[in-house]
């Protein structure tokens, strides 16, 4: 397979930002940003501040695609993907390799259906401490980011070429021989640090200091294990433990991004936490009332806030 050289983010939100980032400041990679209507205007107007450096990136339109991509990078809301999907038809091309960096464990099912299982890798994020207020993005922790196939026992040819880039591009990264347990053990994270965060209104330091916000993230954490589990994936107890070193690397100040979107008015991805839960809970016979009652207390807060 031919090198990397064409980079396509779509998102660009703290995560995407971040990304888009080590990829423009690299030498080699042709690097766009992908955005239509107000985002576009916006983003062409005043590109992204990321750790206080102005990036002046190329923005690419939809409907005008400069060139097929080698990599896509999407870093999207879960509630944004469906509407953005059909955006990428012409950066895709045979060559293409998918890689989805969003939260949850649905986004990469979405892009095999539209462009095929076969362009598509599995991929998530553990530790990046990013936070976004309009164009500006800080982060004090880049954090690891893991992609694969479902088993990388043997590395096929795809994978390596995107090791090959993000080496290249300075992105700390790891392919683990089970990528599917990574995916549930980002999911239980999220579904723990994130939702209580937003409930109880706290950053990271309030995990690292209150035993009290460390029992409800592990209230909702173990219905996660309780469910992946029955599903056969090799999620464990020990595995809420090996959040904590993760955890206390993060600034205290940090927040998370559902924190970050209660306070600022925006739409939760709580249906793709919580609400997935406890969907599962109810098709495996899997009690979850934490993350029943913490989905409907987000969906009061979303509510509330946007009024």
């Amino acid at each position: 397979m031919k090198e990397i050289k064409r980079v396509i983010i779509l998102g660009a939100g703290a995560m995407g930002a971040y990304f888009a980032s080590r990829f423009f400041q690299t030498p080699g990679f042709e690097t766009a940003v992908l955005a239509r209507g107000q985002r576009f205007e916006r983003l062409k107007r005043d590109g992204l501040i990321v750790n206080g450096q102005h990036l002046a990136l190329p923005v690419a339109h939809p409907d005008r695609a400069p060139w097929t991509a080698d990599l896509v990078i999407v870093a999207l809301k879960h509630h944004h993907l469906p509407g953005a999907v059909p955006d990428l038809r012409h950066f895709v091309g045979d060559g293409t390799t998918l890689l989805s960096v969003m939260n949850g464990l649905d986004s990469e099912e979405t892009l095999a259906e539209a462009y095929g299982a076969e362009k598509v890798l599995y991929a998530t994020s553990v530790g990046i401490d990013a936070q976004r207020q309009g164009n500006q993005i800080s982060f004090t922790s880049p954090g690891k980011h893991y992609f694969g196939e479902a088993r990388n026992d043997t590395i096929s040819p795809q994978v390596r070429r995107v090791q090959i880039a993000f080496d290249r591009a300075g992105i700390t990264y790891e392919t683990p021989p089970d990528m599917i347990r990574i995916l549930w053990w980002k999911f239980m994270v999220n579904v723990g640090v994130n939702q209580s965060s937003a409930v109880l209104r706290i950053p990271y330091g309030g995990f690292q200091t209150y035993p009290e916000a460390k029992v409800v993230m592990e209230m909702l954490m173990r219905e996660v294990i309780a469910l992946a589990q029955v599903l056969e994936v090799d999620l464990q107890p020990q595995d809420v433990d090996d959040w904590y070193p993760v955890m206390a690397s993060l600034s205290p100040v940090g927040k998370t991004s559902m924190l970050q979107d209660i306070e600022a008015g925006r739409k939760t991805e709580v249906e793709m936490f919580a609400g997935k839960v406890v969907q599962l809970g109810q098709e495996l016979g899997v009690p979850t009332p934490a993350n029943q009652l913490i989905l409907n207390i987000i969906q009061v807060l979303e509510r509330s806030g946007s009024q």
